[in-house]
């Protein structure tokens, strides 16, 4: 079956939605100070397109480019370390606020603490964040991958000290076993994944997405008229979102969803809208491996439901034709490495303004000479070798 884009608009929902104090602005303001306390902290460049913009019809384009982020070439980490700290912090009987870097590193604080074991499910950049912030801090981590996961992945992976594999299962039966694992081991789980009875891990690791969406709030030269975001299980998603609009209020940007066609578990949630959950199972094999989740996030997706304007479902092709633009922008402006799943929404929306086949949904996304639009480049050329084939050999062109 061809691929195609698909779009579904939500109206501006009015009356009681769902409460956003945990990624206010205050709220946001400590996470960043915590992961500021980190050695390796540095903001990550805010990148604007212009001249790209002009050649695409649009009054300018940012590029949140977490390729950069603590070194390790995606802004899992930040949602990944968060978590842990709030969660060792906890079991210190301590706010996170009293429990930096510098702190949580020292002998005594380890005494306490014992031998702590995070684990966790990935297709590479969330289980390395989690790798490298549990080796930092004097803890061990366990790291199961789904099938097909790139071999640099779990090498980056095992390089943090992590105990680390491929299995046989997609996404979310690694999810599952990660977390039978836990139960029977009596290790920690770190899932950006929410259900009942787990959902503080989860919304802590929203709440570390947020700095990156405060970066670039505190950044951005003018108010963006949209932002796309792509999204897995959701959670990066409902995270910026939830800032922006807590922010903004009524007067936010125009906010849209981007998913793989193979995995669009939100964009069916959207289009069912009948207060479930819906999920995608079986292989997923979208090149966009980190967006390759089947089962949404209930914190992430209670957010976008409320709070996101339009849902989209896209072909790989977009994605890689994404990576090629940010790699190659007009001249003039400066090129954004991009992986598969970090220029998934850009190269989304390049199409839909480059492609006469979809001015109806430039249209109903109000995209037009005047726009500002902001995207989050979530992660670099974390498979280099299918960032070459795409880049390179042009694999993946629009069938």
């Amino acid at each position: 079956m061809k691929e195609e884009l698909k779009l579904i608009q939500y109206p501006r929902k009015s009356g009681e939605k769902y409460n956003l104090d945990f990624m206010s602005l205050e709220n946001a303001k400590k996470v960043q100070a915590f992961h500021a306390s980190f050695p390796v902290y540095k903001e990550t460049p805010l990148v604007s397109l212009k001249e790209t913009a002009g050649l695409l019809g649009v009054e300018n384009i940012y590029v949140k480019d977490e390729s950069y982020r603590f070194g390790l070439n995606a802004f899992k980490v930040l949602g990944g370390s968060y978590a842990i700290g709030n969660y060792l912090a906890g079991k210190l009987g301590k706010s996170i606020s009293e429990m930096p870097y510098e702190q949580l590193i020292s002998e005594d604080v380890k005494r306490e603490l014992g031998d702590i074991t995070f684990v966790t499910a990935t297709d590479g950049n969330h289980g390395r964040g989690v790798a490298w912030t549990a080796g930092r801090l004097g803890q061990k981590a366990v790291v199961y991958m789904p099938k097909g996961s790139a071999k640099e992945r779990l090498n980056n992976i095992q390089a943090e000290g992590a105990e680390a594999s491929i299995t046989d299962l997609n996404y979310d039966e690694a999810v599952r076993l990660a977390n039978s694992q836990a139960e029977e081991k009596g290790w920690v789980m770190v899932q950006d994944t929410a259900w009942e009875g787990y959902e503080d891990i989860p919304e802590w690791i929203m709440q570390g997405y947020g700095t990156m969406g405060y970066e670039a709030y505190v950044k951005l030269p003018e108010k963006p008229t949209h932002i796309f975001l792509q999204a897995g299980v959701g959670s990066m998603a409902g995270a910026v979102t939830g800032f922006f609009a807590g922010i903004y209020g009524e007067d936010r940007p125009i906010i849209t969803i981007v998913e793989p066609n193979k995995a669009d578990c939100i964009f069916r949630t959207a289009r069912e809208a009948d207060g479930r959950l819906h999920f995608v199972t079986g292989a997923m094999d979208t090149i966009m491996a980190g967006l390759a989740c089947g089962e949404p996030c209930s914190i992430g997706w209670n957010v976008l439901r409320d709070y996101a304007d339009n849902f989209i479902s896209c072909p790989d092709y977009m994605a890689a034709q994404g990576m090629r633009i940010l790699g190659n922008p007009a001249m003039g402006d400066n090129r954004v490495i991009a992986g598969e799943s970090g220029a998934a929404a850009f190269g989304c929306v390049t199409e839909i303004l480059r492609n006469p086949q979809y001015a109806d949904v430039k249209e109903k996304l109000g995209l037009n000479e005047k726009s500002r639009v902001l995207f989050f480049n979530t992660e670099g050329d974390t498979d280099r070798e299918n960032y070459r084939s795409i880049v390179w050999d042009g694999a993946y062109k629009r069938s």
